[in-house]
């Protein structure tokens, strides 16, 4: 059920603008006083005279007119001062001065405007922040791979090259554009799940099965570094989209064969639940820092900024995004140096 928010209270501004309205009605009340009585003490007024203060009259009305307007005119200035205030933060911050802020002490409607200005501000500059290192990242995983193949490349041109040599490159080419291929097709998938326009269609699938092809099919990294997986799966069927979460599992379990030493150990555990699906991962691999686990889902971003551990920063941005489109739940717990816990929780429709 989704819950309600408070409903804020603008009954300060209310009272500031009732206050306004009334200084101007009754300084204007006092004025127009002040001239009847003026008119009437010196005999240039008189009720009874009938018709023929009529003028006068008229001269009275406009009056008023004019010093309300005057009035109105003076004190409107008190209420928008602060409008006026925001108007010019919002043109400094919609070209590019994400620094700006405002600042109403009183009254809390206006107060509770300067907070949300400011931490929409703070939130674009964050956007900015990470998009500009989007792109940095984004620029340097596309550029490696293609000095790698220029480089190799010119060497193969070189007809003194022996045979080992010339297949050694032409295995290195190979290597590089496979790897610059599943980055375009990691950016393709991932712009996909953030666009929503890959079939998310459900159906009713082997969840436990799922992930046993998974490990299967990543057998020859574990086993080439020796790494102990020990799978303890409950036996269930999951209703999502089968080709979206297979990603996840892969993803993960690759990730974590990825970070961990060799003679390491690697644990896989499926719960099934009345209300829920809970996939836990278990690695005894380098771990993370806090701050790499602040951002580990953040696109490109990689704890190895050494670049020494192959990757593109980009699976487990994936991750987040098709469990997000199923309502689920990740969940990262990690110390440096003695490994990391990688829980996702799928809730059951």
């Amino acid at each position: 059920m989704m819950k309600c928010k408070n409903k804020p209270s603008y009954g300060g501004l209310s009272l500031i603008l009732t206050s306004i309205v009334f200084i101007i009605i009754f300084s204007t009340m006092c004025i127009i006083g002040l001239i009847i009585s003026f008119l009437y003490n010196n005999n240039l007024f008189s009720p009874i005279d009938g018709p023929k203060p009529l003028y006068i009259l008229i001269f009275i009305a406009i009056l008023s007119i004019i010093i309300g307007s005057v009035l109105t005119f003076i004190f409107s200035k008190i209420p928008l001062k602060p409008i006026n205030k925001l108007i010019t933060a919002t043109k400094e911050l919609s070209n590019g001065n994400f620094d700006i802020r405002i600042n109403f002490d009183h009254p809390k409607e206006l107060k509770e405007l300067s907070n949300s200005f400011n931490n929409m501000a703070k939130e674009l500059g964050s956007v900015e922040l990470l998009r500009n290192d989007f792109v940095n990242n984004f620029s340097h995983e596309f550029k490696t791979p293609i000095v790698s193949l220029r480089g190799f490349a010119k060497l193969l041109k070189n007809d003194n090259l022996t045979k080992e040599e010339r297949d050694e490159y032409l295995d290195i080419i190979i290597s590089e554009s496979d790897r610059l291929a599943l980055l375009a097709t990691n950016i393709l998938n991932l712009s996909n799940i953030e666009n929503k326009t890959i079939n998310t269609s459900k159906s009713n699938f082997d969840l436990s099965e799922q992930i046993r092809h998974s490990i299967l099919l990543l057998e020859s990294k574990w086993s080439s570094k020796n790494i102990e997986i020990n799978i303890d799966l409950d036996e269930t069927k999951y209703i999502g989209n089968e080709e979206l979460l297979k990603q996840v599992w892969v993803n993960l379990i690759e990730n974590a064969i990825k970070f961990t030493n060799k003679e390491g150990k690697i644990d896989i555990q499926l719960m099934s639940f009345e209300d829920s699906k809970v996939f836990k991962i278990r690695d005894t691999g380098i771990g993370m820092s806090q701050k790499t686990k602040k951002h580990i889902f953040d696109k490109f971003y990689q704890g190895d900024t050494s670049h020494t551990i192959e990757g593109n920063g980009l699976g487990l941005t994936m991750v987040k995004k098709i469990i997000d489109l199923h309502n689920g739940i990740v969940k990262v717990k990690s110390q440096l140096n003695k490994g990391t816990i990688i829980t996702v929780t799928l809730p059951l429709d």
